[in-house]
């Protein structure tokens, strides 16, 4: 398919399960993956919403926070992915669908990179990508919501190659379009594709041709993105398809192990899953509830299934051996943000009443962006609800996750892409 280019100038168990999670997440960590400070991917550089390396502001200006710079964009519910100085956006402008590099701290427009598309959603008027594009060695991977994956340079937008994997893999329409965000593991980049027919479920490509190295399972997808950890010094993926959590060997595509997730009908697990040692937390809203389980490098076992957490689409954080999660779906319902304990399901705060959002650990304090363009500010405390700041960022419907690198935090709606000054 062609491409247009445009140029412009440019204690205890608690004690333990912390010690879990900061193990877990310096195994993510790679020299060459990205740099200090840096949001190159979904939910930040491990994949688990917290940044380890940020220094926020305890309390924001009367008038909200300093707004930096805002950008015109197109339609989509994909956030930025920050990287280098570089924030690239993946949105729809007009008929294509388009990468577009920003200054990081500017806000100056970089390049433009438009790919022709003709998708149509069969639920939500939205047309765009929904897919947080990943940064990775000065390359962008971005999944359309037409399944259309591409591979761009970052300082020039020039494609380097790109793939139709809907049509390819024969992959059947999804409710809103392809949403699954690109793993970055080894030389291969990991996708749920969902091409059942074709036991191409989850495809690794080459990250340097695009060529298939390995297609597995016959999974549809889901919205969740895979991410990757250690099992017994062993490096496995772990993928939540329309129905299963599977895990995956990522040099070779073998199925490792799998249990049950999700259910038939109108519902989506939309969730990353989330490592706590050698259990992983699961949670999707319609009736689902959350799961935790036990893992080996060979097997799943349930260690509880419970609605403590019923999330449609956020990830959950995990601080000092507490979950934080938005309980609720932002298509109805009461909706809260919720505290417990991930042993044994107590729940140690409640903050009802309010609209959907996402989250962002960093500094010891939780930042919840909600749905209709408000931010708070809280303290990661799980033995009350603290709040330190709040502010309206932005009207309209900010469902595109937030990024946050270098103090400065990224968020769109529908029309508007806004940089703020968050870090101290």
């Amino acid at each position: 398919m062609p491409s247009r280019l445009v140029l412009r100038s440019t204690h205890s168990a608690h004690a333990l399960m912390l010690s879990w999670t900061m193990a877990v997440v310096m195994s993510f960590l790679k020299p060459d993956d990205a740099w200090g400070g840096d949001w190159p991917q979904i939910m930040g550089a491990n994949r688990n919403g917290i940044c380890i390396d940020e220094k926020l502001a305890d309390k924001w200006p009367a008038d909200g926070p300093r707004s930096l710079w805002e950008a015109k964009v197109g339609s989509g519910f994909a956030g930025v992915a920050v990287a280098g100085g570089v924030a690239v956006l993946f949105h729809r402008v007009a008929d294509e669908d388009t990468l577009t590099a920003y200054d990081a701290e500017s806000g100056k427009p970089l390049w433009s990179q438009g790919f022709p598309t003709t998708f149509q959603p069969a639920i939500v008027e939205d047309d765009g990508p929904r897919a947080v594009p990943t940064i990775h060695q000065g390359r962008v991977y971005a999944l359309a919501a037409a399944g259309g994956l591409y591979c761009v340079d970052i300082k020039t937008g020039k494609t380097v190659w790109q793939r139709q994997t809907q049509t390819e893999f024969h992959v059947p329409s999804a409710y809103f379009g392809a949403g699954s965000s690109p793993l970055v593991e080894g030389k291969t980049l990991i996708l749920n594709v969902g091409g059942d027919k074709d036991r191409a479920g989850v495809v690794a490509f080459d990250l340097n041709t695009g060529k298939t190295v390995w297609q597995t399972t016959s999974e549809q997808a889901s919205y969740s993105s895979p991410i990757v950890t250690k099992l017994e010094n062993q490096r496995v993926v772990l993928c939540i398809t329309r129905l299963n959590l599977v895990s995956l060997d990522p040099a070779t595509g073998k199925e490792l192990a799998r249990t049950p997730f999700g259910q038939r009908g109108p519902t989506v697990n939309g969730a990353v899953p989330v490592v706590i040692g050698n259990r992983v937390l699961l949670t999707a809203s319609y009736g689902i509830g959350a799961e935790l389980l036990n893992m080996t490098a060979s097997k799943f076992e349930n260690v509880w299934k419970d609605e403590v957490l019923s999330s449609q689409y956020t990830t959950p954080i995990v601080h000092d051996g507490a979950v934080y999660g938005i309980d609720g779906r932002q298509d109805g319902g009461p909706i809260s943000l919720k505290c417990f304990d991930p042993e044994t399901r107590k729940v140690h705060w409640t903050k009802s009443g309010l609209a959907y959002a996402t989250l962002i650990a960093a500094d010891g304090k939780l930042l919840v962006m909600h749905t209709n363009g408000s931010a708070r500010l809280a303290e990661l405390n799980k033995s009350e609800y603290r709040e330190l700041a709040t502010a309206s960022l932005l009207r309209g419907t900010t469902r595109a996750l937030p990024a946050l690198a270098h103090g400065r935090l990224y968020v769109r709606n529908e029309q508007t892409l806004k940089c703020v000054q968050l870090g101290q």
